[in-house]
């Protein structure tokens, strides 16, 4: 993840893991459009923030993060749902992810 960010001008700033499970990192950019990324159990992607606010942001979302993870120990469909629409988590087309698991092997 590192590596591709830091190719598109991010730098790593941040990076917290919580049990190899929750995983909020924290991206830097000289545009001032900084970059969250989230990985919880399967459920990833990036939160873009402007500068004055990432900081606020990311402990916030850390903490929902965590809380969750505390009592569930892997997001819900509606969890997943309700953290995508408030904090408007993005799968950009550059972020890889295993999708082998979607596809039925017969």
């Amino acid at each position: 993840m590192e590596s591709q960010r830091h190719d598109k001008g991010k730098c790593l700033a941040l990076d917290e893991v919580l049990d190899d499970t929750v995983e909020v990192s924290l991206f830097s950019s000289p545009d001032g459009v900084y970059e969250i990324y989230v990985s919880y159990a399967g459920m990833d992607g990036i939160v873009y923030v402007n500068e004055a606010d990432v900081y606020l942001r990311r402990e916030e979302i850390k903490r929902v993060l965590a809380e969750d993870y505390q009592k569930n120990k892997k997001p819900s469909n509606e969890f997943i749902v309700e953290f995508a629409d408030k904090y408007k988590l993005e799968i950009p087309f550059d972020l890889y992810f295993d999708d082998s698991a979607l596809f039925c092997e017969d």
